[in-house]
């Protein structure tokens, strides 16, 4: 209980690092959030960064906790382990380095899963096979854990990639150092009060339809329902024509990163889909979230706050192209075929 105790309080000073916006401290929470904070205290252990960081609009907050909790936290078919196998080896492709340490760790403290077990096999496809178009080695009940867990951390290492420090460690701590340091961290990050059961977070959002087909029919459609209509209607204010262009691009993208530069992002706003002059920088800042979240700049900020001051529209912008975006690619995953009932993966 005491590490717990310390881990959290350190936690809540991290929350001082995150970028561009600032997060609602844990004390001062009100309404929303407080409901939001308390879940994630109760089920997750601690108010992570990641989800703080959402903080400034409360709709959306509730939404990425709703995602983190239906898909990660619940163990249904899937245990949390193999779940976490696959939130590092997405991190991994997405060069999320903050989400790899954590979730490593994690993993490297949670029971390995059982050789096979459901879902025990579901990282090494992500990682090697399902560019391939290899069979998927889980069962099509158990691909809305596994896909949703795709789904999830397609979004938030987006977000940790535009607001938060590569690593959770901070800079000068002794290499040594780190890695004990994460594995206290990711055994706080365990349930404060038994196994988290399924549902428990959607009054957090209203009803929506549920979601895409992959998704099946139970709490793991219906998070993904509801999170993807919040966001996309606290996004609402989002131009006609910046949309139009994300998907546009998005429909073209083959999922390889689009380089250190920035020659693809000015090509992309000088295209027949570009955005009236006052909308450029609320495109360029949606593009960047969605394809290279790492070139996200404190210029960039500012130029949006211009038009935008104030933290919830930057937060409801990066959400909605960062969901965007990760539907998209836990689309295409669900796209290969999964192994039928006493099929050999």
């Amino acid at each position: 209980m005491r590490t717990r105790t310390i881990v959290r309080a350190a936690l809540r000073g991290s929350l001082r690092d995150i970028r561009h916006v600032g997060a609602v401290p844990p004390g001062r929470a009100r309404g929303l959030v407080a409901r939001v904070y308390a879940q994630a205290e109760r089920d997750f252990g601690v108010v992570a960064p990641p989800l703080a960081l959402h903080s400034g609009a409360p709709r959306v907050l509730a939404a990425s906790w709703l995602l983190l909790r239906e898909t990660l936290l619940v163990e249904g078919r899937v245990s949390r382990a193999a779940k976490e196998a696959v939130a590092v080896e997405v991190s991994r492709a997405n060069s999320c380095p903050y989400c790899v340490d954590v979730h490593q760790a994690a993993l490297e403290t949670s029971p390995r899963p059982a050789p096979g077990s459901p879902g025990c096999d579901a990282a090494e496809w992500i990682r090697f096979g399902a560019g391939r178009g290899e069979r998927a080695p889980f069962t099509a009940e158990e691909s809305p854990e596994i896909i949703g867990v795709a789904l999830t951390f397609h979004y938030l290492n987006r977000m940790v990639a535009v607001f938060l420090d590569e690593s959770p460690v901070p800079a000068r701590t002794p290499a040594a150092a780190r890695g004990p340091i994460l594995r206290t961290v990711a055994r706080a990050m365990r349930p404060a009060a038994g196994p988290p059961r399924p549902g428990e977070g959607s009054g957090l959002l209203p009803p929506a339809p549920p979601g895409p087909r992959w998704a099946g029919t139970g709490p793991v459609a219906d998070a993904v329902g509801r999170a993807t209509a919040a966001v996309d209607d606290a996004a609402r204010w989002v131009p006609p024509q910046v949309r139009r262009l994300l998907e546009s691009r998005l429909a073209a993208w083959d999922g390889s990163p689009p380089g250190l530069g920035r020659i693809w992002l000015e090509e992309t706003l000088a295209g027949s889909l570009r955005p009236p002059a006052e909308d450029l920088p609320t495109a360029r800042i949606a593009l960047l979230t969605a394809f290279a979240p790492y070139q996200v700049t404190e210029a960039d900020v500012a130029a949006f706050r211009e038009r935008h001051p104030g933290d919830r529209k930057l937060v409801e912008l990066t959400a909605w192209a960062s969901l965007t975006t990760a539907v998209l690619l836990a689309s295409r995953l669900a796209g290969a075929p999964a192994r039928t009932h006493g099929q050999e993966s």
